[in-house]
């Protein structure tokens, strides 16, 4: 199953995907500079092509992510001021 969903934080329009691999939900919010992501994905990776991302973990929903705590972040997105501790609502904004 794979789900597509326009999210609106604060009057900007994000978009949500939701995949279920079998066992998981895999969680992917995408922004204008880059995107937040579950523990599913890895940073390292990221910053690998330069990618703005930063990760969130113990989340089901896309409303988990937004108040979960960055655990992780790219090089791209601590260049954007996205640090770990900051919640997955404000480095979206930070994306945006």
């Amino acid at each position: 199953m794979i789900e597509v969903k326009k999210l609106d934080i604060d009057g900007k329009e994000f978009e949500g995907v939701k995949v279920f691999t079998g066992k998981v939900y895999i969680l992917l919010i995408k922004a204008e500079k880059g995107f937040l992501g579950c523990g599913y994905f890895n940073v390292d990776v990221a910053d690998k092509f330069d990618d703005v991302m930063a990760v969130v973990t113990g989340v089901k929903s896309f409303d988990d992510m937004l108040n979960a705590l960055i655990v992780k972040a790219s090089k791209q997105a601590k260049a954007l001021g996205i640090k770990e501790g900051v919640s997955g609502k404000e480095a979206l904004k930070l994306m945006s």
